[in-house]
């Protein structure tokens, strides 16, 4: 599937959806350096944005975004994810882009006789948070017409990076549509829901979901695609 189908599929709201009003001030969180300091190239100085370092894995995403917001005292609009991360196979290749329609945490649950109980079955909560729709179909679309190759569709959180093809069928099986998965979104997420502000999330494509062969990672290509994904990121949020 490509960007340009996925936006319109049920679930995600088209572009133009009335009254809509762009963010003025955005608190993008990363993961590591190299990501921050993509991200900020990519931006180009733009005044509207602010790039903090989250940590790696959810709980210290999710720390280090409730910090920043409160010391921040309302001054944000809208929380961004960003980095690179692993893609599933037949949604999201190597060096493309995901803009999550989903974030879920996919491994937030119990282990039971009949498999995997997320924490929604479990009644305990819910492991899914839903992006600002109309901002990731214009991030979406602007995405499609630089004629970068990109997805859209859940993007899974784990605590645990997937290293076996058992367990990338598995999720796959689970979580129908996936795009890519990575180790911060639901902490950001969780963070900017705490605080009442809607959420986005961005993965540029390192490495396939499933067996480690560090070999045939393009950390370098992913880095480069992240920063061309946020070039075109001022342009969205001032339409």
């Amino acid at each position: 599937m490509n960007l340009s189908d996925s936006i319109n599929r049920p679930g995600l709201a088209p572009a133009g959806t009335a009254s809509f009003r762009a963010p003025k001030r955005v608190l993008i969180m990363t993961a590591v350096e190299a990501e921050r300091d993509a991200v900020q190239r990519g931006l180009g100085g733009h005044a509207g944005a602010e790039v903090r370092l989250a940590g790696v894995g959810p709980a210290a995403a999710a720390a280090a975004t409730a910090a920043a917001l409160a010391a921040a005292g309302g001054e944000y609009e809208l929380v961004i994810s960003a980095g690179i991360g692993g893609g599933f196979r037949g949604a999201a290749e190597v060096g493309s882009l995901v803009v999550a329609s989903e974030i879920i945490a996919a491994d937030l649950g119990a282990e039971t006789p009949d498999g995997f109980a997320s924490v929604d079955e479990l009644g305990f909560g819910s492991a899914r948070i839903a992006v600002e729709r109309r901002l990731a179909a214009r991030w979406a679309d602007a995405l499609a017409a630089a004629g970068l190759p990109a997805y859209c569709g859940p993007v899974l959180t784990l605590s645990t990076a997937t290293g076996t093809a058992e367990t990338a069928e598995a999720l796959r099986a689970r979580f129908p549509g996936a795009g890519a998965e990575a180790m911060e979104g639901y902490g950001v997420a969780e963070a900017a829901r705490q605080f009442g502000l809607p959420s986005l999330e961005l993965r540029a494509i390192s490495n396939a979901v499933g067996p480690r062969r560090r070999e045939l990672w393009k950390i370098g290509d992913a880095l480069q695609a992240l920063e061309q994904a946020c070039s075109i990121l001022p342009e969205v949020l001032q339409s």
